[in-house]
Parts: structure tokens; C-alpha cells; sequence
């Protein structure tokens, strides 16, 4: 049994403890978590640390089988260069190389106090990395088909995907990548699965101006994208008139889980959207600031998405268009850039929301008594007003 305390504990779920004490078995179990009304008596066996003590880290959303391309694309080229390098780059290495990159990334995220990961694949070179990892992972695996007529193809691939994980015991399910790359008949077929087997749902979600310009009027750096890079015929492509959000909201079930992730560009006028066709309850915001200020230069409104009392949590998207997979780096850019946010709540958005938004808030994301959620120590703080700063780390204890 291990008993830890620390200046002050972030329960996850609850206020912070000054002084409190947390208990646990060796094995990382939590036993109790104590309140000493910031009063600490020295005792026997006690471990104490100056630092904030706070639950392990749940990353909302990853891309593992994007490691490989850590340091290779240009920063602030806009999401089109973006693409358009990763369609270039990806498949350039063999797979014991991309391989390697998955597994020094999963070892990675576990270094970085990570319990639980929502990860991307369009593949299954993650399978065995994942299954003998000490990290959760669900698997999201995407499906892509611009094409109305491959519809099908592109459904049927994404779900052998998910059956080769769900056989390998890992949790997993089918959803679409965004909505400039999945035709209407595709995201139909997503759906009809996704009520079916209430599963968990994901989508990438106006992360560049590019998208709304998109279906707004066809042009732009995605239509190039896709006749240039892809050499596909977009002429059957119909802009809508409308954000991007509006087709998603059309086509994904209002009853499933689902994670939007990035949000760079969403508005007010989209979040009342989004609020009237869609509970709060079983929905989340998905925020990777590091990358989007790699791609785009620019953040996602985080100030109105609390305005609007919506659920948040925390990803680090891939190794392609961050320096780092670490959770912490993604608090401490958001502390610099919306200083009204408190410790407190960024300790929530990287907790025990993206433990919810996961669904695995039974084992992961606070400390209460009989979950294993991990335990971090959070070094380089300033105490006093209870800020992050550039100098803050993480230790993992548990």
C-alpha cells in the first residue's frame, strides 16, 4: 500500500485537495483519497511531493500509424499542404519502419502519464503494439470514399479493420474521417452500423478554412487536393451552401456517442446547431491545440465553447503535425492562450472527460476507490496562482 500526497491533488472529478492525501495498493488501485483540510502531519511511510498530484492522461485523438512522419512536414503551410504531404509521405517507408515508429510512440504516450488513447487506423499495423501495450486503446477504424459508387468497398475495408481488432480484444468501431471525404451512400451504411451496435463515434471536424470553403462553393485547397493529389473527377461533387458540421449533423445519429475533433473553425451559429439536433450528454469537443497551430497557425475557440457549457477533452492528433505526444503540452499552449481557462478544468478536459468521452470513466479519468486510473505528478507549476507554465512536467508514480 502506498500512501501519496502532494501540494495539491486534482481529483479529476472534484475540487482540488491542498495537502490531501491519496492511498492506493501497489498495484496502482485506489483505496481512498483523503482530505486533511490542508494540514499535513508527517507519518510513517508517506510519500510527499511538491507538485500537483492529477489522474493519468486520456488522449482523445491520435494518428499512431502517422509516427513515422514525425518532423517532415512544414509548419503553418496551411491544411492543404498538409494533405497533400501526408498523401505524399505516408506510404514511403516500409512497414518494419512504420512499425517501429507506432511502437517508440506507444512508449511515448505511456512516458508522457497516458492511461487511455482514442487512436485512428486505416490499417492494422497497430494490432500487436496495441495489444501487448500497458496503454487502453479504442480503435477508431476510418473509412474514406469520396466516391458514392466505392461506397461499399470503403465500408467493407473499415470493418474487416475493426473485426481484426475486436478479435484481437481490442475495442474498436467503424466511423467516417470527415465530411469532404466520405459520400453520401458511405455515411448511410456508417450510420445504419452505428445504431445497430451503439457504437462509439468520431469525426475530424472543420479543422481549415479549406472545408467550409469546400462545401460552400467547391473550390479551394481540398477540391486540389483531391484532383490534384488524388487525381480524382469531382464533378459529381454538389457544394451545399452550408458548413461542413450540417453534413455531419444530417448523417451521423443523434443517439451514438461522438467525438468532433479539432473544431478549429466552428462558430457560434454551429454550436446552436449542433445543440439543437444533438444532447450535450453525447457529445465532445475534441481539442489538439499543438497541431492545429502546426497546420494552421490558429485555435479553436475554447473560450465559447465553455460559454456553451459543452463537453471538452484533450488529443494530441500524430506525430505528423506535433512534437510531442503528450496531453500536458496540449494544457499548458491552452493555459498560455486562454488564460481565463483554470487548472482545474484543463485537469477535467485531459481526465475524466476524455474518460467519458471514451466510455471508460468506470477504470480511468479520477480518483475514486477501486479504479486504476494512473497517477501523475506535475512538477514546474506555479503554486500560487495555480497556473502552468513552460517548465511543467510529468512524472508518472502509478
Amino acid at each position: 500500500m502506498r500512501k501519496i500526497s502532494a501540494t495539491y491533488i486534482f481529483p479529476g472529478n472534484k475540487p482540488p485537495l491542498k495537502n490531501g492525501i491519496l492511498v492506493c495498493d501497489d498495484d496502482g488501485k485506489i483505496l481512498e483519497l483523503i482530505d486533511t483540510g490542508g494540514k499535513l502531519k508527517e507519518e510513517a511511510g508517506l510519500e510527499h511531493y511538491g507538485g500537483i498530484l492529477m489522474p493519468g492522461f486520456v488522449n482523445a485523438h491520435c494518428h499512431l500509424e502517422l509516427s513515422h512522419l514525425k518532423g517532415k512536414i512544414p509548419e503553418k503551410k496551411g491544411f492543404g499542404e498538409f494533405i497533400g504531404a501526408i498523401n505524399q509521405l505516408r506510404n514511403q517507408e516500409g512497414e518494419m519502419e512504420v512499425e517501429a515508429a507506432i511502437k517508440k510512440a506507444d512508449r511515448q504516450l505511456f512516458a508522457e502519464g497516458v492511461v487511455a488513447v482514442g487512436d485512428v487506423s486505416n490499417a492494422l499495423l497497430s494490432i500487436e503494439i496495441k495489444r501487448k501495450s500497458r496503454i487502453y486503446y479504442h480503435t477508431f477504424a476510418e473509412a474514406f470514399g469520396f466516391y458514392p459508387s466505392r461506397a461499399d468497398r470503403a465500408f467493407d475495408f473499415a470493418c474487416f479493420t475493426e473485426q481484426i481488432f475486436r478479435e484481437n480484444q481490442l475495442a474498436a468501431s467503424v466511423v467516417p474521417h470527415s465530411a469532404y471525404s466520405v459520400s453520401a451512400p458511405l455515411f448511410k451504411r456508417i450510420t445504419n452500423k452505428a445504431v445497430t451496435q451503439k457504437s462509439l463515434l468520431s469525426i475530424h471536424n472543420q479543422e481549415s478554412e479549406a472545408e467550409q470553403q469546400f462545401f460552400r462553393d467547391g473550390t479551394g485547397p481540398i477540391a486540389h487536393h483531391l484532383q490534384n493529389n488524388l487525381g480524382l473527377d469531382i464533378s459529381h461533387w454538389k457544394p451545399t451552401g452550408e458548413n461542413s458540421l450540417d453534413v455531419v449533423l444530417n448523417y451521423l445519429p443523434s443517439e451514438n456517442q461522438l467525438l468532433l475533433v479539432h473544431n478549429t473553425f466552428t462558430t457560434e451559429t454551429d454550436i446552436e446547431k449542433l445543440k439543437s439536433c444533438r444532447k450535450t450528454e453525447n457529445t465532445f469537443l475534441v481539442l489538439c491545440p499543438n497541431s492545429n497551430l502546426h497546420i494552421e497557425n490558429r485555435l479553436p475557440n475554447a473560450s465559447l465553447f465553455r460559454k456553451h457549457n459543452l463537453n471538452i477533452c484533450l488529443g494530441t492528433d500524430s506525430l505528423a503535425s506535433n512534437s510531442r505526444l503528450s496531453v500536458l503540452n496540449e494544457m499548458i499552449t491552452l493555459h498560455q492562450y486562454f488564460p481565463e481557462i483554470s487548472l482545474e478544468e484543463l485537469v477535467q478536459w485531459g481526465t475524466i472527460d476524455g474518460a467519458r468521452a471514451l466510455q471508460v470513466e468506470t477504470h480511468f479519468g479520477s480518483f475514486e476507490t477501486g479504479k486504476k486510473p494512473g497517477v501523475n505528478l506535475i512538477t514546474g507549476v506555479d503554486l500560487k496562482t495555480l497556473k502552468l507554465t513552460s517548465k511543467s512536467k510529468v512524472k508518472k508514480l502509478a
